[in-house]
């Protein structure tokens, strides 16, 4: 009763309001031959991020209009569940049928508001069983999720789950930086969470791969650290100097939203890259020198989002609802799965050719060649890897 009410007012209160939603939003497409209403509501970050909340904004938007449906994006007016879940108080009230979520910081509104609102279609992007029974459960919750039935704590009739094999794409990246000739290697994280986690385990586990193929692993080296939280500042900066300037690392595969910024900083005063991650980086990290960005470890945002959209439509929501899928690779064509390199801007050289990418991809989803998702502890490598923990 108390959710109606709330719904009620804001309903009332967007009736008069100037805007057509939350703190940040905007209305982007109106109706015009589809009764879906889909909105899309940014976690921590804005529609400018260059990661997560750009990239399903952008492909929300792109698909609403190319199919004639209403899309509308909602910015919470801080970063906490309870501004979450306001913001799909407020998606409701606007008439939003579909409500796309993407990072595992929206656990906590699909565990509450699932339940809720049963007439809405909740897409939660890389939120995964752990993340619902880490909000489920609560306070007695041992890190486990194969000890608990996540069914239980929230609704699966209304909801679809993804995460995605991002220790793929890590081990992708970090193949490439050795065979492309760089020997002393970096990975500096957001906050150790087990996506970003699988993202630097895999990564390690590429670079060990191509060192034993090209036999140099004595002259390979990598050092690994986490930020402690998911944009750069003057300390993390720091320590990125260090590495670039004083220890000689020379790319650093920068893995946490916006920590990307201290990374390029630092590479360029000292003649370093930086390799992306989640999106296409290369557009944004470029900007601080050309040719800044090696490639960028990437996530299907935008095909999922794609694929999900279009089935709603199609009728065919039974095909994803109640699932929490894990998203890798579905083809030996790299531009098909939901793990990847950018073929556009990778800087391929005579070590690492396309044709090398795709041969490596082929090998991967074959089975050929297999990478541990295990993140219980720092992959056992020939080369050498200093974990530093946290910066902060």
């Amino acid at each position: 009763m108390k959710k109606r009410l709330i719904a009620m007012i804001l309903a009332v209160v967007m009736v008069f309001s100037m805007t057509a939603c939350g703190s940040g939003g905007g209305k982007e497409t109106s109706a015009s031959g589809s009764d879906m209403n889909i909105a899309m509501i940014t976690d921590s970050g804005d529609i400018t991020d260059q990661s997560f909340n750009q990239t399903t904004y952008e492909a929300c938007k792109a698909w609403a209009e190319k199919n004639g449906a209403e899309f509308t994006y909602y910015k919470p007016d801080s970063d906490s569940d309870e501004a979450r879940n306001a913001s799909v108080d407020q998606a409701v009230a606007g008439g939003a049928n579909v409500i796309v979520m993407p990072g595992y910081l929206f656990a906590a509104a699909v565990v509450e508001q699932s339940k809720t609102y049963p007439d809405v279609k909740f897409v939660a992007l890389d939120v995964g069983a752990g993340d619902l029974c880490e909000k489920g459960v609560g306070e007695g919750y041992d890190y486990n999720p194969a000890n608990w039935d996540v069914t239980e704590y929230y609704n699966t009739e209304n909801v679809y789950c993804c995460t995605y094999q991002e220790e793929i794409s890590g081990y992708m990246a970090g193949y490439a930086a050795v065979k492309l000739g760089y020997r002393h290697l970096g990975f500096l994280g957001g906050m150790a969470v087990p996506a970003v986690t699988r993202f630097g385990y895999g990564y390690v586990q590429g670079i060990d791969a191509a060192a034993k193929e090209l036999g140099v692993e004595n002259e390979v080296e990598v050092e690994y650290v986490c930020g402690g939280q998911f944009y750069g500042d003057a300390d993390i900066t720091a320590a990125m100097d260090t590495w670039y300037g004083t220890m000689g690392v020379e790319v650093v595969f920068a893995c946490g939203g916006g920590i990307y910024t201290s990374a390029a900083e630092a590479a360029v005063k000292a003649g370093g890259k930086v390799i992306g991650v989640d999106s296409d980086q290369a557009p944004i990290i470029n900007q601080y020198e050309e040719n800044l960005t090696v490639t960028s470890a990437m996530k299907g945002l935008a095909t999922t989002v794609n694929t999900v959209l279009t089935d709603i439509q199609a009728g065919k929501w039974s095909d994803h609802v109640g699932k929490i899928d894990n998203l890798g690779l579905v083809s030996e064509n790299p531009e098909e799965n939901f793990v990847q390199l950018p073929v556009g801007t990778t800087q391929w050289g005579d070590g690492f050719k396309e044709d090398d990418y795709r041969a490596l991809v082929k090998a991967l989803y074959n089975g050929d060649v297999k990478v541990s998702n295990d993140i219980t502890a720092m992959p056992s490598t020939s080369v050498k890897v200093t974990d530093y923990g946290s910066v902060k």
